[in-house]
């Protein structure tokens, strides 16, 4: 006996529409049980379906969706009108704020940073903190760190001085006492008293560190003597949302950040002769570069055509930046509303720059321009495309998800041996050299990493957990940029084949799984193809106007914001207008296939007799493309409702008329179905 428990439907995707009508026909009241078996529902449940299909008689009971439940954390913040139950941000939404003024000193010789913060922190919250809580990425490398990979021990974070609200700190404090207490790549900072609902905090922390050759997972680093980048080198408050609270989930490595945006005032100060780059604006432009490197910049800006800005004839002191009298120079930066910095320091790297246009961002009617950058060394001639494809990917991402770049420029930087795929940061991107690769392979690799501006930069996740929302979402947007620059090219295609491929093997994991915690080798689909192939199957769902309008319609409401996967599900739910919370059970909380057959197609004196059969787990809409001789074609669609009954397989009559010589299953290939050599009946 079954028993089948009844919800009250809170507009969250929380019951399949398909449950909502079982529950619904037994007179199911809200928080109330039944005893009626699954059988029973079942027998109930038959009869002739939607769209001209019925039931063919009785099946193997299936597994059905469960209810979408979101964690106790998330209700409380839908209750306390932080968050909303259709996805919105709910009227007291609210998230914590940070200034930081850093300043980095490099010694390229010997591979060392050292660094000096103070940083206001802002308490938005209706809560009293008695703890503050920041990253120490670069601990990663600290001897007996836990790491989910192998990395250069360096020792990790030198830190020299603390001090809070004026007061000095002292390590390891007694319990109740002002202090710091570093664990592994967490600091905690007591202090004397609560930082209460409104209020801030002053900071002030002096580090140094080792630069790794290959940091923080292949992110950051050094290559030969004449190229650095720099990431996670400044300790980061931990963000503390409405949701988690405090997010302090360790860096182990491999899974990636989650950052609040704060304001930047950045000085980097290195020898004279090496050129600077960063996250932000430049300010003092015409005190570190020479005047003809500043006016070919300023060309450069304007041009609708890349231009030279350095070349391999203007490296050198007096050349690619001014000389100074003490061997250094420092460059200064500024940047709002961005979750984090990066700055790459070179003096061997080639500097193409141009423009391109990414929309009205104010909304006056003009069209607005970033500046797209690449830095790139002899030694990576595929690079000299790089601004090209830059330019184009900035443009098209921008159109297609609605949303204008919002920063001065875009810089792709090249990392030769610190890295083979590539890495985001707001307005910049660590890319490989990719020499051994295709000369497509950059192209990709420079889009997705820009789509990452969107999200999760613009659109800040919690990658540590859920990285399918932003590495899925990112894949997705990339494949729109391919699909316009190589005209003919089907890269949705090409990762809903490799989630096929994945899930065919037996060894794929759940989405919904933390990153870290992902199976051996599962994290890339369940991260990025398998993510982005179900938008496609959403846009296949809900038709290319719906979905766009409801894809665009989250990454506007939570642009600058902190969305959790509930949000994300919701926004759906609402620009639907329906609940899809069987997809979602389906294909984000279970390994779930879908493998939707042809079993029959027969003659009948009335017309043709198809039988369908849905022999995977995940229910979906199917969709049929019936062909006569004559050419003629007929569509019907047997509705998700009739699998979502219980139902294993349905029946579809069509009328006499001239003979059926072909039916073939979803003949767009929306939908990532893992056998398809049963999806085509030909006569």
């Amino acid at each position: 006996m079954v028993h089948v428990p009844c919800f009250r439907h809170l507009g969250l995707g929380l019951i399949g529409l398909g449950l909502v009508a079982v529950l619904g026909s037994l007179g199911c009241a809200s928080g109330g049980t039944t005893d009626e078996g699954a059988a029973a529902i079942l027998e109930r449940l038959g009869g002739e379906g939607a769209g001209g299909a019925s039931s063919a008689g009785a099946e193997e009971r299936r597994p059905l969706p469960h209810p979408i439940m979101p964690p106790p954390e998330f209700l409380r913040a839908v209750s306390a009108g932080t968050r909303t139950d259709s996805g919105v941000p709910g009227p007291f939404y609210w998230q914590q704020h940070a200034d930081y003024r850093l300043r980095a000193r490099l010694s390229p010789g010997q591979k060392r940073l050292t660094g000096q913060a103070e940083i206001t922190y802002y308490n938005n919250s209706p809560d009293a903190l008695d703890t503050l809580y920041l990253h120490l990425s670069q601990n990663v490398h600290a001897e007996g760190a836990v790491r989910s990979r192998p990395a250069e021990v360096t020792g990790g974070v030198q830190l020299r001085r603390i001090a809070l609200n004026g007061q000095e700190l002292e390590a390891d404090p007694a319990e109740g006492e002002a202090g710091y207490v570093v664990e592994g790549t967490i600091i905690g900072v007591h202090p004397s008293a609560p930082i209460g609902a409104g209020a801030t905090a002053e900071l002030e922390i002096e580090w140094s560190f080792r630069v790794p050759a290959r940091g923080a997972g292949n992110r950051m680093g050094w290559d030969g003597e004449d190229f650095f980048f720099l990431a996670y080198w400044y300790p980061q408050f931990a963000v503390y949302d409405d949701v988690v609270g405090w997010q302090k989930d360790p860096f182990r490595g491999a899974a990636e950040f989650y950052t609040g945006f704060g304001s930047y005032e950045v000085v980097v100060e290195a020898p004279h002769g090496w050129l600077v780059r960063g996250t932000g604006t430049l300010q003092n432009r015409n005190e570190v570069l020479p005047d003809a490197v500043s006016d070919r910049l300023a060309v450069a800006e304007q041009s609708d055509t890349v231009i030279n800005v350095l070349t391999p004839t203007d490296f050198g002191v007096g050349q690619a930046t001014r000389r100074s009298p003490n061997g250094r120079l420092a460059w200064r930066f500024v940047a709002d509303t961005v979750p984090d910095f990066a700055f790459s320091v070179t003096r061997r790297s080639r500097w193409d720059v141009t423009r391109t246009p990414v929309g009205d961002r104010d909304r006056d009617g003009a069209v607005d321009f970033s500046r797209i950058e690449a830095l790139y060394r002899v030694t990576a001639p595929k690079w000299a495309s790089a601004a090209r494809y830059a330019r184009h990917a900035i443009e098209v991402q921008s159109r297609y998800s609605g949303l204008p770049y919002p920063w001065p420029h875009m810089t792709a930087v090249e990392g030769g041996g610190i890295i083979e795929g590539g890495m985001e940061f707001p307005m910049m991107t660590l890319i490989g050299n990719y020499n051994a690769r295709g000369d497509s392979a950059l192209y990709y690799v420079t889009a997705h990493e820009l789509a990452h501006m969107w999200v999760p930069m613009i659109v800040s996740n919690d990658e540590r957990r859920h990285a399918w929302m932003d590495e899925g979402m990112t894949t997705f947007l990339e494949n729109q940029s391919r699909r316009e620059f190589f005209p003919g090219s089907q890269p949705d295609s090409l990762d809903q084949e490799a989630y096929v491929e994945w899930a065919r093997s037996g060894r794929e994991g759940e989405m919904m799984r933390w990153t870290d915690f992902h199976y051996p080798e599962a994290s890339g689909v369940a991260s990025y193809s398998k993510p982005a192939s179900l938008l496609v199957a959403l846009r296949g769902l809900l038709g290319e106007e719906r979905f766009k309008h409801a894809y665009r319609t989250f990454l506007a409401e939570w642009a600058f914001k902190h969305p959790k996967p509930w949000d994300f599900f919701a926004t759906f739910d609402r620009i639907a207008d329906r609940d899809l919370g069987w997809f979602w059970h389906s294909w984000y909380f279970e390994t779930w296939t879908l493998d939707q057959a042809i079993e029959e197609v027969v003659a009948i004196p009335d017309g043709t007799r198809i039988v369908v059969g849905d022999r995977g787990l995940v229910p979906m809409p199917l969709r049929l493309r019936i062909t006569r001789v004559d050419g003629t074609e007929i569509h019907r669609e047997i509705p998700v409702e009739t699998w979502l009954a219980g139902s294993r397989r349905a029946v579809v009559t069509v009328e006499s008329g001239a003979p059926v010589i072909r039916v073939e299953i979803d003949p767009d290939h929306a939908f990532p179905d893992i056998d398809r050599t049963n999806n085509v009946w030909v006569r």
